[in-house]
């Protein structure tokens, strides 16, 4: 062991999504509610609720007794044993779940989930293809990275075979020539269905998407959309699978995200949210319809920890203060009178912002260098030399003491679902001030 080995540096840690050599990430000493701070005392304002993922925030008392409770009467067991606190969860779930949805398969998290959502499809349908969107994430398995569409795709290639990817809709970077949302939607969905046929509809086993676009630009569904790709599916004999790894469990004001076009696809995939991400946890949601495939054959799949005890006891704690301190309707209201109207405000006071978009407590600040033309501040992609605006946002968002998350040339906000009115007005000042540093960009 280094002498000084219990420094912190993380020197001995191969961290994700970096290169190796750059640099060293901030180290975090304590968190509470919707703050974090590091050893010299600095405090930051979780904007970003981690990777999404602590909706009720750091260290909630009631999600931190469950843990404790759950380890004095038992730590860990196999999934092929029955467990009280398991099942108890897997019925608080299924409960929530719109239509059919009625049987959870518990994964350790959100990639897992997408893999297994795809291996049921796929068996239950006796098809192979799966159509996804290019801006979307599903994950970083190896299948799961072959479904997302971004550029994390490629470095990974080749992949997963039998994965197609179609455009979703984005109003506001249109590639589909529309001049307002609803023929985006409308265009949308006929490309969609033009990808089918060019793919053979009898060989598409399902369509996966994000009900609501997570790191890919909070891109939230126009009115019409998800119940087209819903029709489109049953037309043509697909599986619809809803991606709510970032969006279920009260992201955007619902239960799960689908609740609020009042879609019922046939297989939901979760995870973060569902326990704050306190200990690793995912699942999916399976219709009758899809676990029926599997009552007389096996199903070729499992997981060592899932449904494990420690993690499902904090996934009970979290619904059940979500429905004693109305969580859901907080999201809403914060969501409907301070984030959207003070974005909006931001929007009007910035010529960097080409747009915001969002709902409940997820939205984004898309940044532009000229909003005629909407250039973005940064290339698509952009590293190095080239990312240098979003980074220069993204400190000066830090040196005021929040900490959103930055994606391509946009600001992500997905604050925890327990921040209070007065916390958020005071992110909104923080990042107004850091939109000066955008403007500076400005070409127009």
């Amino acid at each position: 062991m280094d002498a000084d080995s219990s420094s912190g540096d993380g020197r001995h840690v191969f961290r994700s999504w970096s290169a190796q050599g750059g640099e060293r990430p901030l180290t975090v000493a304590g968190a509470q509610g919707s703050w974090f701070w590091d050893r010299d005392g600095n405090r930051y304002l979780d904007l970003a609720s981690q990777l999404v993922n602590v909706n009720l925030g750091h260290q909630h008392p009631r999600l931190l007794a469950a843990i404790a409770e759950q380890s004095r009467k038992l730590c860990t067991i196999g999934p092929n044993f029955s467990n009280d606190t398991r099942d108890r969860l897997a019925r608080l779930i299924a409960e929530r779940a719109p239509g059919d949805l009625d049987r959870v398969f518990f994964t350790n998290g959100g990639t897992e989930a997408n893999e297994h959502a795809v291996r049921m499809a796929r068996l239950a349908t006796g098809r192979s293809k799966v159509l996804t969107a290019y801006r979307s994430y599903h994950g970083a398995t190896a299948g799961s990275i072959t479904l997302t569409g971004d550029p994390r795709r490629w470095p990974n290639e080749p992949g997963l075979p039998g994965v197609v990817h179609f455009f979703g809709p984005y109003a506001y970077r249109t590639a589909f020539h529309a001049e307002d949302e609803r023929q985006e939607c409308e265009r949308a969905l006929r490309h969609l269905e033009e990808v089918l046929h060019m793919e053979g509809p009898h060989t598409v086993a399902a369509v996966l998407l994000e009900t609501v676009v997570g790191t890919n630009g909070v891109l939230v569904s126009p009115d019409g959309y998800l119940a087209g790709v819903r029709e489109l599916c049953d037309r043509y004999g697909a599986l619809l699978i809803c991606d709510e790894v970032m969006v279920g469990f009260g992201r955007i004001g619902e239960w799960f995200a689908v609740d609020a076009w009042q879609v019922v696809p046939d297989l939901i995939t979760f995870a973060k949210g569902i326990n704050s991400g306190y200990v690793p946890l995912g699942g999916v949601v399976v219709s009758e319809r899809v676990a029926a495939a599997f009552d007389d054959r096996v199903y070729p799949g499992g997981l060592t920890y899932s449904g494990h005890p420690l993690a499902c006891a904090p996934g009970i704690a979290t619904i059940e203060v979500f429905e004693e301190t109305g969580v859901l309707e907080h999201v809403r209201r914060l969501g409907r009178e301070v984030l959207g109207p003070g974005l909006a405000k931001l929007a009007d006071q910035h010529p960097s912002v080409g747009e915001v978009r969002g709902r409940g407590l997820f939205w984004a600040i898309e940044l532009v260098r000229d909003r005629a033309t909407r250039e973005p501040l940064v290339p698509f992609n952009a590293s190095g030399a080239a990312a240098e605006p979003m980074a220069a946002v993204m400190n000066s968002c830090v040196a005021e003491g929040v900490w959103p998350m930055c994606q391509m040339n946009r600001i992500h906000l997905a604050p925890p679902l327990v921040i209070t009115e007065d916390e958020l007005r005071r992110g909104l000042d923080a990042i107004d001030t850091a939109l000066y540093t955008a403007d500076t960009y400005v070409t127009a």
